[in-house]
């Protein structure tokens, strides 16, 4: 009983806390906007961002379910994947030697750089976006992947080598639940950088979409408008990250996850 009641108290902690500075900080900015008489299509206030959110909350939701079915479909494919060519470099030091720089230039990239050409492969559609957000998600997994594989204790493998365990049973029943909460810290990654990889590639060119929100209010000089797309962005980016958070706590139930 009582360590359930202290777990009630973390959990509220958890999200008491976070609540009160953002409490804290909407005031501030609100306060700030006032005072200074600052303009809107500066700076508007949160009750702005607000009323614009509610006024446009079907065209918000609308949009914010393309952008996150982008990235959620370039998340998967750069974890399949990633994770794929993580274990080959776990195994294989020449794959690893071979081909870890050009994973590394992959990384160093920018995505914005990359992003025309998959509008030109690709076309204007929901592919490229998808592309976009598998791109930028690719990396985390195969390094991941990689250091939870090769994080595997001498003594561990030594106990189970000398029960004669095969090398499909090494891999299903150590290497790759030792792995585990490596490869969640890379999805964790992954959640946020997959919205973000499919923002860009909406704002290469979209005809919906939070980055085809965003760029045509700026256009249009619709600031308050473009606030309230980015607030949701980070909403979507946030709603993603604790989707994957449940699934790891579920998932690798034995393991201390320190949020």
């Amino acid at each position: 009983m009582a360590s359930q009641s202290t777990k009630k108290r973390i959990g509220t902690a958890d999200w008491l806390l976070p609540s009160a500075f953002l409490v804290l900080i909407l005031f501030v900015w609100e306060i700030i906007t006032h005072f200074f008489s600052i303009p809107e299509f500066l700076l508007p206030g949160p009750m702005a961002i607000g009323k614009s959110i509610f006024s446009d909350r079907s065209v918000l939701l609308f949009h914010a379910g393309i952008t996150l079915s982008e990235a959620v479909c370039g998340f998967i494919i750069a974890n399949l994947f990633g994770v794929a060519v993580g274990t080959l470099f776990a195994y294989s030091k020449t794959l690893k030697r071979g081909l870890y720089p050009f994973a590394i230039a992959l990384k160093t990239t920018p995505i914005i750089a990359i992003a025309p050409l998959f509008i030109l492969w690709f076309g204007n559609g929901p592919i490229s976006k998808i592309a976009a957000a598998a791109i930028i998600s690719f990396f985390p997994a195969v390094v991941n992947t990689t250091r939870g594989l090769k994080s595997v204790s001498q003594d561990s493998l030594d106990l189970f080598k000398s029960f004669s365990a095969k090398s499909y049973q090494l891999f299903m029943k150590l290497r790759f639940p030792t792995a585990l909460p490596y490869i969640f810290s890379a999805l964790k990654i992954s959640s946020s950088l997959a919205v973000v990889g499919a923002i860009v590639g909406e704002f290469v060119g979209a005809n919906k979409g939070m980055g085809y929100f965003i760029i045509i209010n700026y256009y249009h000089f619709e600031i308050v408008k473009v606030f309230s797309g980015v607030v949701v962005v980070a909403l979507t980016g946030i709603l993603f990250f604790g989707v994957i958070s449940m699934i790891e706590k579920k998932v690798i139930f034995w393991a201390k996850i320190d949020e």
